[in-house]
């Protein structure tokens, strides 16, 4: 029971001492004490981040995203935000606007209203609209209407970008109404440093471009003819019309023109390498040491080069793009509108006329996170179940719509909603109440004396046992590096990749832990994204059936597949946790060896041996205690070590 509630609210198991210490408490409340410790716990907001960041789309890096520098800072604010209890509707409207619902403006000792600045921190939770934005500005607000509906509504309305939904009351107007709300964001890029590294990466960089500026002058004038004879060639390539347009000095074009020479210009872009098909040999050669000259410019006087800031990318609306009309995109392509549907700004069920004095965004959230909206606690305390039991009241975590089933236990969906909403939206309290509930306490063996039961209900519909649960990747890694006692519990920072494939990676690696290779971060900080160039993704977490964020993961699969089980038999992390737990038991149990053995068990399975377990293990160790680390092997490879019961 301690090892299930503390692998499910903080993702590490109890150590030997929190063992000892829940069965030497006998009170009557012994069980709630450790489950109010758990949600106290800082590692608490780690672990549930990490199940709201899946649901949310959280990459470190995709090719799509703009927003990869700092997005960790959003990661970061979801996990401070859980921490502190923010309370639901006030954390789903931060991460739509930026700021909470009663503090959105301000007026001044003259009768002046204006924006209100956003709490200190509060602007990361704008990643998430972040996340979405792309080469195309249209993919911010499309990625937001799909995110949104999904994660928050419940709702699949992306089914209505191409047509009527097929099943929901959803029209095509109506996807396209929410995408207006978002079509006036576009990304704005915040410098996160102090004046003075401000004042001194501009003096770098103003040194270091006047360094540079002969030497680019030289390159440039020896590259311009070749350029300028290409660059004809391809605008004769050009209709007539872009031809005008492209000819035109910039600031000369219509703004019609203007988007013909935008359309055009990935067209006559010309890049290094066909500007040195189009040079002979000698001139080819000349370039290259030019170009090498350039690049070969090092620091100023003063041994500063030029760095480069950390950066977050935030939202906001742009007033030239609030002005822009929308339209119903055909097949949802962003290039082809059809000019004759205009839309206004809305969504599904909206009320007739919406306020949006206040802004778009936020006239939605506010009808969204609305204690009366009946979707919006409803969606939320279902995910809470299915992460607490392994299934939701309602399967289908985010379609609550008529192709996604209806709950098992509808009465007991709405009353968990309206006690979410009765108990200020906090999702501590829910946690709480569902982990102390009977139902979770339930023991989870099936068959023998519960055989009638199993006949009655094979699928566990109603919770007549607790569902056997494997862990997934973050807490199989969690538990790997707590037993080798090389788990590093930071709260916050970057991403972090291993090792495996060395080079670069071993870089990264060493960089996101300072140089210190003996620790290993939690899991949940793991590197994840997707790139057509390189792995960015470990190859340990979709072993373990993680996405790499490109989509919402509403709930991850749980396969068991032979890669997981060579990773616990063979990986080099794997390896060194074997010798490193195996270390720690000789160290611990002082040369006892069945000390060392009830510790091992304790350790990797949160309970002692059985006499049976014990007498094996001992046999199979002898006298010799460097057969611990195979003994520590043996443990991490035990069907028990990777399932929750």
């Amino acid at each position: 029971m301690l090892r299930r509630v503390y692998l499910d609210l903080i993702g590490i198991p109890p150590s030997p001492a929190k063992q000892e210490a829940f069965l030497a408490d006998n009170s009557a409340d012994a069980y709630e004490k450790v489950v109010d410790q758990l949600l106290a716990n800082e590692q608490y907001a780690v672990r549930y981040a990490r199940h709201w960041l899946d649901v949310l789309r959280y990459a470190d890096s995709d090719e799509r995203m703009t927003a990869a520098p700092g997005i960790y800072l959003w990661r970061d604010w979801v996990i401070n935000s859980l921490n502190d209890d923010v309370p639901y509707d006030q954390f789903v409207q931060i991460q739509l606007t930026g700021r909470r619902s009663n503090e959105r403006t301000q007026m001044s000792a003259t009768g002046y209203r204006s924006p209100k600045e956003p709490r200190p921190g509060d602007e990361f939770a704008l990643g998430f609209l972040a996340r979405g934005a792309g080469e195309d500005q249209q993919n911010l607000a499309i990625a937001a209407v799909d995110t949104v509906s999904t994660a928050f509504m419940g709702m699949t309305v992306n089914c209505a970008k191409c047509h009527d939904h097929m099943y929901d009351p959803i029209l095509q107007r109506d996807y396209y109404s929410m995408k207006a709300l978002f079509d006036p964001l576009v990304l704005r890029k915040i410098t996160l440093a102090s004046a003075a590294q401000l004042i001194a990466s501009g003096k770098a960089q103003a040194e270091m471009e006047k360094r540079r500026a002969p030497l680019a002058k030289e390159l440039n004038d020896f590259i311009t003819p070749y350029k300028t004879k290409l660059y004809e060639e391809r605008v004769l390539m050009l209709p007539p019309e872009a031809q005008t347009a492209v000819r035109k000095p910039e600031k000369q074009r219509t703004v019609e023109e203007q988007k013909i020479a935008d359309d055009y210009f990935p067209i006559l872009r010309i890049d290094g390498d066909k500007l040195t098909d189009a040079m002979p040999e000698e001139a080819r050669k000349q370039y290259q040491e030019l170009q090498q000259k350039l690049n070969a410019v090092g620091p100023g006087d003063n041994g500063q080069r030029a760095q480069t800031l950390p950066v977050f990318y935030a939202v906001e609306v742009d007033g030239v793009r609030a002005q822009e009309k929308s339209y119903i995109l055909t097949s949802g392509d962003p290039t082809r509108p059809e000019k004759e549907h205009e839309v206004k700004p809305g969504w599904p069920f909206a009320p007739a006329n919406p306020d949006f004095r206040e802004g778009r965004i936020e006239a939605f959230t506010d009808w969204l996170t609305a204690p009366e909206n009946p979707l919006f606690a409803r969606v939320v305390v279902n995910r809470l179940w299915q992460w607490h039991f392994g299934k939701g009241l309602q399967e289908s975590v985010s379609d609550f719509g008529e192709f996604g089933g209806t709950p098992s236990n509808p009465a007991l969906l709405d009353w968990l909603a309206s006690e979410f909403v009765r108990r200020g939206f906090s999702m501590k309290q829910m946690h709480r109440l569902m982990v102390t509930s009977d139902a979770y306490k339930r023991a989870s063996e099936t068959g023998g004396a519960f055989a009638a039961d199993e006949k009655i209900d094979p699928s566990d519909t109603a919770l007549w046992h607790f569902r056997l649960q494997r862990l997934e990747a973050e807490p199989v890694w969690d538990s790997i590096h707590g037993a080798a006692g090389d788990l590093d519990l930071k709260v916050g920072g970057p991403s972090f990749t291993t090792t495996e494939g060395g080079g670069e990676n071993r870089r990264r690696a060493e960089t996101a832990n300072d140089g210190n290779m003996n620790l290993k971060r939690r899991g949940a900080y793991l590197m994840r994204g997707c790139s057509s160039s390189r792995e960015v993704t470990p190859n340990f977490l979709p072993t373990f059936d993680v996405d790499d964020g490109r989509a919402p993961c509403p709930i991850r699969t749980q396969t068991v597949t032979a890669p997981q089980a060579l990773f616990l038999m063979n990986s080099p992390d794997v390896d060194k946790a074997c010798a490193d737990l195996a270390a720690g038991l000789q160290k611990e149990a002082s040369g006892d060896l069945p000390s060392a053995v009830d510790l091992a068990y304790r350790i990797s399975l949160s309970r002692p041996p059985s006499a049976a377990e014990r007498n094996n293990a001992l046999a199979y160790v002898g006298n010799d205690a460097m057969r611990l680390k195979q003994l520590s092997w043996l443990l991490f490879n035990l069907d028990e070590f990777v399932y929750v019961r």
